[in-house]
């Protein structure tokens, strides 16, 4: 467990969320757009749909973290599901993007199980993976390199589906409107995905034993799980986060569409094919490079003042960068380019921190109670995903609907100042509400020495 991780092993590592920030992005920049656009639903159907489906698939997170805690392979608990689960991923991500020639009532009910079953096998490879890094490394500044490889792979790519997204749609299909070109464009992913996930599963390997060999009880974990304090403000902060990013994520699309003009494309040749590049492709392409250099520059700040202050910062800042975002005309398009690097650099701060200080949490646990349930733990990290995007996707239906969005029209005044709200005003309170809960959070940069140095006595002793 004191083994230096390598450089391959990093880059393995960083393959998983290379891998699930793909479908992950699409889903939360395009998702929404194609079912309202492209697949003909109602935005307040869409957000309902997304309100029940991830409520469930929230609750589903635990119960594959407990499945995990307790399965024995001679690749590990966590490794195998990355093995095991790619290419379910792969089909059903591309399935989810596929517009079967039903009536209204037949495609919101193909929306339904299509996109449940998405977000559930999404859980059973992606609650395995973030639980993985509790068990590669009992070190904290590991744990936070390996966190920055991660989350500079999530974003990159991100950066990738982003900056293809739109163009390969358009090549496929002939526009954005395209079904044939949505499925044709998923597929395409759904490849590149399963190699990844398979390039960690090869790459990664699983160190950190438990300090006690005694068999996990479910009750017990649950209870260890409840009293885990860290844990809750974590999911409080995570999912304020979440909710942050998802408003923004899911209103983007429109606000270049219906608000800002769109017209203007920016052409680039691939593999000798031309491409083009809409404004919200650079619009997006720049949040996820600017979120690489948030991730660059977390750890060597956390390094020195500390993951919480760090957290608090970053989360702090994105909020009053929010604020003045509300003030841009749709003419202002310099700003808007420059406000989304400031604050998407803000926002790739705290991920790696966040997924760093789960690790923190599971060990704190394991030291307060003297058992370890990694992945239960670290099962929080998706709920709280799933939650914040919950609340931030079904939002973003819902408001659309309540200001009288209209699909492939000129939008009234009305709808178009709601599309602002969605990229300023509202994303900045749930980034104060992230900003008030980590400051709460207990595990100091001191008390975790005592409780590394602690664990690794214990450990020492069993070996």
């Amino acid at each position: 467990m004191h083994d230096k991780i390598s450089l391959k092993e990093k880059v393995g590592y960083g393959l998983g969320d290379a891998a699930s920030s793909m479908f992950w992005k699409i889903f939360s920049m395009y998702l929404l757009f194609f079912y309202t656009d492209v697949f003909g639903l109602a935005p307040a159907v869409v957000g309902t749909m997304f309100l029940i489906t991830r409520i469930w698939d929230s609750c589903f997170d635990p119960i594959v973290g407990i499945i995990a805690d307790r399965t024995k392979s001679k690749w590990g608990k966590f490794r195998p599901y990355l093995l095991w689960v790619a290419v379910p991923f792969a089909v059903i991500g591309v399935l989810t993007f596929y517009t079967p020639d039903f009536d209204e009532k037949g495609k919101i009910i193909y929306a339904y199980v299509t996109y449940s079953a998405m977000m559930m096998i999404y859980s059973l490879i992606n609650v395995p993976y973030a639980s993985l890094l509790g068990v590669m490394s009992s070190d904290r500044k590991e744990r936070n390199t390996l966190s920055s490889y991660r989350m500079v792979f999530a974003f990159g790519g991100s950066l990738l589906a982003l900056w293809l997204i739109e163009p390969l749609v358009n090549y496929f299909g002939g526009s954005l409107n395209s079904k044939s070109g949505w499925l044709a464009t998923i597929s395409v992913f759904g490849v590149i995905t399963t190699a990844f996930f398979w390039g960690c599963f090869f790459f990664t390997k699983e160190r950190v034993k438990p300090i006690s060999d005694e068999k996990n009880n479910l009750k017990e974990d649950l209870q260890d799980l409840l009293k885990n304090k860290p844990w809750w403000i974590l999911l409080g902060a995570g999912i304020g986060a979440l909710v942050f990013n998802s408003i923004r994520d899911g209103a983007a699309v429109y606000y270049f569409k219906y608000y800002v003009s769109n017209s203007v494309n920016f052409d680039f040749s691939l593999f000798g094919t031309d491409f083009h590049m809409t404004p919200t492709s650079i619009y997006l392409v720049l949040g996820q490079a600017a979120n690489i250099i948030g991730v660059i520059i977390a750890t060597p700040i956390a390094n020195k003042i500390g993951k919480k202050k760090t957290f608090f910062g970053a989360m702090a800042l994105a909020s009053i960068l929010s604020l003045i975002f509300y003030l841009f005309g749709k003419n202002d398009v310099f700003l808007i380019m420059s406000f989304q690097v400031l604050i998407s650099i803000c926002a790739g701060c705290i991920f790696p921190l966040i997924w760093s200080m789960y690790a923190d949490s599971a060990d704190y646990s394991e030291w307060k109670q003297g058992r370890r349930a990694t992945g239960l733990v670290f099962s929080a990290s998706s709920m709280s995903q799933k939650f914040g995007w919950t609340i931030g996707g079904a939002g973003a239906g819902w408001l659309l609907g309540y200001y009288g969005f209209q699909a492939n029209v000129e939008q009234t005044a009305t709808a178009q100042n709601g599309i602002q709200l969605m990229l300023s005003i509202l994303p900045a309170i749930a980034a104060i509400i992230s900003v008030i809960f980590i400051a709460f959070y207990p595990l100091s940069e001191e008390k975790l020495q005592v409780i590394e140095q602690d664990l690794n006595e214990k450990r020492d002793q069993i070996n």
